[in-house]
């Protein structure tokens, strides 16, 4: 601090920051967690973080695909449905990557998305000479990764069978 003519007043102030030692300015490329849990041990702390990590990104996953983007919790009833509807996804998700694991297939929940993403349902439509419509509505044959899943997880490759209806 620099006093003015008087000495009652400053007239300028200077100040440098002094970097603490274990953190991001003294050790860049290190994750630096901060927790008020003091008796955890450093791998504790990692395999919670890299868990709460993997938790994140399932839910902000089955947000959406369960449609609960957005979410307005105006009423406490709503929150709680929502929060109910979130975990009781997670734990299915969770039983799915557990029963892969044991498999031997330890992906991301959006990686094994991704994977059964490309196989779908599609319809055929077919006009008839007695004027009627037949459709007939099928999956697509899955792709060896998929049936790899498929099969880990005791499921049908072609999931809903062949559905002939005739309009």
């Amino acid at each position: 601090m620099i006093a003015g003519d008087s000495g009652e007043r400053a007239r300028a102030i200077h100040w440098q920051r002094l970097p603490v030692k274990g953190s991001l300015v003294t050790e860049p490329g290190v994750y630096c967690l901060r927790s008020n849990e003091t008796g955890w041990d450093e791998k504790t702390m990692w395999r919670t973080y890299i868990m709460l990590t993997d938790l994140e990104a399932v839910f902000r996953s089955l947000k959406s695909e369960l449609g609960l983007r957005p979410i307005f919790h105006h009423k406490e009833e709503r929150a709680e449905g929502h929060l109910f509807i979130t975990v009781l996804a997670y734990q299915f998700v969770q039983l799915i990557r557990h029963c892969l694991a044991a498999h031997g297939i330890c992906e991301r929940w959006s990686t094994l998305r991704d994977t059964l993403a490309g196989q779908c349902r599609v319809t055929a439509t077919f006009n008839r000479g007695d004027g009627r419509t037949l459709h007939v509505r099928k999956a697509t044959r899955a792709e060896p990764d998929q049936a790899r899943i498929y099969q880990a997880l005791g499921a049908d490759p072609a999931p809903g069978g062949v559905q002939k209806t005739i309009v």
